[in-house]
């Protein structure tokens, strides 16, 4: 059995989870997200853009298709809903657990001018507070978090172009702790950077490398814990550099580093990462980490090819 991590976080790597019926591919996930049930819903940009599956790994149902024009990130919401964020469509959208959109937020097709700090241009992510906000990073084309009511009302912004407390350089990803501390995955930058509900700067954490999937665990017994997934390096002077990304991290609410997973460079072994876009954490402590492995593996290796991008880590309950 091959193990990841440290001290209290080590994960035991679960070979063969969440396998597709024959002729199915994910091609590469961008999201996902653990419901009340343990159930796991995988967003993909595959032809079937969301699977859903049981603990053990078995397929229960797949829906989506012809719907979303580039799967980014999903996110679960506390009514038994699921929102899937867009980015090549510039929405986000909620939907019950079996596909039916409920909410749109954005307007299809129709992104906003570029760096306007307008809603939206290729949004990113979506995280629900305490009191049911909506913050969705946007993202791609704008360097701005977005602050939503729960029925679609924008509510305000926070968020400019540039390196310095506040500002950013692609927020990738956003989540919520119990607290509703609002964490953003600025990655370009190479940190976190933490606010407070209406967006005021609290802290950054830096010593990691294009922090990319970040999710936060508010049923860890030892506290809200934040699991950050890096991605391997994108220029070629730091191919074949070691430990520089290309693993996931996993911290407590105040930016203590607990451990890392994943090998000193990128790999598609067992315990392996190259490209940990999205993470999601069941109620066992188990994790599930998703990869876009077609459009980050498929450019390091010679030809082309699709790699395994889905991993399920059981978590070893401490003293056992």
């Amino acid at each position: 059995m091959v193990t990841v991590g440290g001290g209290d976080y080590v994960f035991e790597v679960v070979e063969g989870w969440g396998a597709l019926p024959k002729g199915w591919s994910f091609k590469e996930i961008s999201g996902i997200g653990v419901d009340r049930q343990d159930r796991v819903y995988v967003f993909s940009r595959g032809e079937h853009p969301v699977t859903v599956f049981d603990r053990g790994g078995t397929l229960l149902a797949s829906w989506g298709e012809g719907l979303f024009t580039r799967p980014h990130a999903v996110t679960m919401g506390p009514d038994d809903t699921i929102y899937l964020t867009d980015d090549g469509d510039h929405t986000v959208r909620k939907c019950t657990l079996d596909g039916q959109v409920l909410l749109t937020i954005g307007t299809p097709g129709q992104p906003a001018p570029k760096h306007s700090g307008r809603p939206f241009n290729r949004c990113t992510h979506v995280a629900v507070g305490p009191d049911g906000s909506l913050y969705i990073s946007d993202g791609y084309g704008n360097s701005r978090i977005h602050r939503f009511s729960a029925d679609g009302r924008l509510l305000g912004s926070w968020g400019e172009p540039g390196t310095d407390p506040g500002q950013f350089n692609l927020p990738h990803a956003v989540c919520v702790d119990r607290e509703g501390l609002v964490y953003v995955a600025d990655r370009e930058n190479h940190r976190v950077q933490v606010f407070d509900a209406l967006g005021r700067y609290q802290a950054q954490w830096n010593n990691m490398y294009r922090p990319c999937g970040l999710c936060v665990d508010t049923r860890d017994r030892a506290g809200d814990r934040v699991y950050v997934g890096e991605l391997c390096p994108s220029l070629a002077v730091s191919e074949g550099v070691a430990n520089l990304g290309a693993r996931v991290s996993v911290y407590t609410a105040a930016g203590q580093r607990l451990a890392r997973l994943g090998a000193p460079l990128p790999g598609s072994a067992p315990g392996e990462f190259v490209a940990p876009h999205t993470i999601a954490v069941d109620s066992h402590g188990h994790v599930y980490v998703g990869e876009v492995s077609w459009t980050i593996r498929g450019r390091l290796m010679t030809p082309p090819r699709e790699l395994p991008c889905l991993t399920k880590l059981r978590r070893r309950v401490p003293g056992a």
